[in-house]
């Protein structure tokens, strides 16, 4: 197969310092500046701290280091389930841990730097502010310079939300943290609440816990991980409650009381109030666009509640000026950000008109097990006026998952039930963040139930569990 070479559109820098600025080097803005300059844009990127954002820096990366140190000291716990004797008492070295993580952090932005050198983009560190459309003024510890670029792409993330909750005023103190504190914990708490049961909230939940600390979820939904498909939440539910997490869904927290040794947490669940102690509470309801201080209204760029307003283009209000990842509000997952990045960067530079499609985003949660969703749920389906047929298979009975004593959780399919077309993928368990990406493709290209199954699923794997659901969806499936 030929391989098509790129055919660069070069821009006109006569009167600009650079091509593209990229305000923001997040996995949304270090892609965006890596294509364009693939693409033969000069390109420079303004970051106001580190390269690879809050992803690489506090969230995605560091997050998902804690979680497999936790898992690895669970699966060391319970090592005799696979006939493993281990002699002496099984522990963890809470500093190693932290060095780990710090490590692989330290060697992720290191190769978004190289990246860079790579492909010749320049990097300004500071905090970026419009003059006008062309024009950004960059601060970096009281000095300033100017850059002027024909374009500019957007991607400044978002930031945590604190809650309006007597005791919680001024954000983080002694005893509050936040997903930026956690992931760089001081200290291993003995007891721990957790105001929220999103994303943020169970895997944080999930690692404290795991280390020995006993942890409450407080969420004001009727259940956890609202957002994802019905069955999926129950499971994590079921799932968290045997490993020792207390689940409070349907309630609220009211108020926030500094003690000698914490803090006194109370509850409302219905018309009842209870009073949780707490070493530390961690806020994680949720984060918003971050559009501070960047002069955006002055040069005509629009913003809604839930962040710069963006056509699928990613094209902001301004011509000259685009918007992509948490800050435009549209998804917040870093995935979806770079995915943007590309959009905007091969918009700019090649004058193209590529526009966004979030019609199959994989949704990933990295409890254990872990929660993946694509496409619509069932609810969703049924609120649209799809005529719905679902099928739905354990991972219980595989060879794969008794062998490897992962059998918790199932795979759940949603589709359309005249042509069969696939509407949603909801999984729980073992690997199915790597998993659901076979379902991506699936709702992408809009396959159909008799396609799916027939595709062939090597034997014996996890994934036989995917196969056995689309099956079950047309109702025959071979081993439930």
């Amino acid at each position: 197969m030929t391989q098509i070479k790129e055919q660069p559109k070069p821009l006109s820098s006569e009167k600009f310092d650079t091509d593209v600025v990229v305000i923001g080097g997040g996995p949304g803005g270090y892609v965006a500046a890596i294509r364009a300059a693939q693409l033969g844009a000069n390109v420079t990127v303004v970051e106001k701290e580190y390269l690879g954002g809050t992803c690489l820096n506090w969230g995605c990366i560091p997050s998902k280091v804690w979680i497999a140190s936790a898992e690895a000291y669970q699966h060391v716990k319970h090592a005799d389930a696979f006939g493993v004797t281990i002699k002496g008492e099984v522990g963890y070295d809470f500093a190693k841990m932290q060095a780990r993580k710090d490590k692989i952090v330290q060697t992720q932005r290191g190769g978004i730097g190289s990246l860079f050198k790579k492909n010749g983009i320049a990097h300004v560190e500071g905090y970026a502010s419009f003059v006008d459309r062309n024009t950004i003024e960059v601060e970096k510890d009281g000095k300033k310079q100017k850059l002027k670029a024909k374009s500019f792409i957007i991607a400044t993330g978002s930031a945590i939300i604190v809650p309006k909750i007597p005791g919680l005023e001024g954000g983080v103190k002694e005893g509050i943290w936040t997903s930026d504190e956690a992931v760089n914990a001081p200290f291993m708490p003995k007891k721990m609440v957790v105001i929220g049961g999103g994303v943020i909230g169970v895997e944080f939940a999930y690692v404290f816990n795991a280390l020995g600390c006993e942890v409450t979820v407080v969420e004001m939904m009727p259940k956890l991980i609202p957002m994802m498909d019905e069955d999926l939440s129950t499971e994590l539910g079921k799932l968290f409650t045997r490993q020792g997490v207390k689940v409070m869904t349907g309630s609220a927290v009211e108020k926030l009381t500094k003690t000698k040794g914490g803090w006194k947490v109370g509850v409302k669940s219905g018309n009842e109030v209870k009073e949780l102690d707490a070493d530390v509470v961690l806020v994680a309801v949720g984060r918003r666009a971050f559009t501070d201080n960047h002069n955006l209204e002055k040069i005509g760029v629009k913003t809604s509640r839930t962040g710069i307003e963006v056509k699928d283009t990613m094209q902001s209000s301004v011509e000259n000026i685009y918007a992509i990842g948490d800050v435009n509000g549209i998804i917040q997952l870093a995935h979806v950000a770079s995915y943007q990045g590309h959009i905007a960067a091969e918009n700019i530079v090649r004058g193209a008109q590529r526009k966004a499609d979030h019609k199959a985003i994989p949704n990933c949660i990295y409890t254990v097990p872990e929660v993946a969703s694509v496409g619509l749920t069932e609810g969703q389906a049924r609120e649209q006026g799809y005529d719905v047929t679902v099928g739905k298979f354990m991972f219980r009975p595989l060879g794969k998952a008794m062998a490897s004593t992962h059998q918790d959780g199932f795979v759940k399919v949603v589709a359309e039930k005249k042509y069969g077309e696939v509407l949603g993928v909801h999984m729980v368990g073992h690997g199915v963040t790597d998993m659901i990406h076979q379902a991506v493709v699936a709702i992408k290209l809009e396959a159909t139930l008799d396609v799916m199954v027939d595709t062939i699923h090597a034997h014996p794997t996890m994934s036989e569990a995917v196969l056995e659901a689309y099956e079950d969806a047309m109702g025959h499936a071979i081993h439930k």
